[in-house]
């Protein structure tokens, strides 16, 4: 398959429970100063780069949940939902798991970045900011634009 990283591909896992009447999937508010005051088109499914280190991309999926959320992924069956097209050129591999972990809990790790910009002063801000479970209709609201075809998938696999 080539490396990863050369393909710009990332790995990610949206995690969902269901209940009797719903089904809800756990996603990221993005953090730093760019988002904080944005809420619509503001969430992410925890992803990230494949690393060379990874064995695969489930693998990498299974460490960027872990480095996002706080948590390590659940057991259980994944579904492969497929590869999905980003903006400029990137792509993204999407597993989903059924799971239920405390969104209050989650917490993520950090990235650096210049700020205020032009400073000259770096400074950490968590990857992401808070977690929190939606229905699927209101994150396809919340989620970045160019991963609701990721939730539409979710929803056309559980039919």
């Amino acid at each position: 398959m080539g490396t990863l990283i050369e393909m710009n591909r990332s790995a990610g896992l949206l995690l969902y429970r269901t209940g009797p009447e719903r089904v809800e999937v756990l996603l990221g508010h993005m953090g730093g100063p760019l988002w904080v005051r944005k809420d619509d088109g503001a969430w992410s499914i925890p992803k990230g780069l494949v690393d060379p280190d990874d064995a695969d991309e489930w693998a990498a999926a299974q460490r960027e949940f872990s480095e996002e959320m706080g948590h390590p992924a659940p057991d259980g069956a994944s579904i492969d939902l497929g590869v999905f097209r980003q903006n400029r050129g990137k792509e993204i591999h999407i597993w989903a798991l059924e799971g239920d972990i405390d969104a209050a809990q989650c917490s993520s790790n950090d990235f650096e970045m210049e700020w205020p910009p032009k400073s000259g002063r770096m400074q950490a801000f968590p990857e992401i900011d808070r977690a929190e479970w939606f229905v699927l209709e209101a994150a396809s609201e919340k989620v970045v634009a160019g991963q609701r075809q990721v939730l539409d998938a979710l929803s056309e696999h559980l039919r």
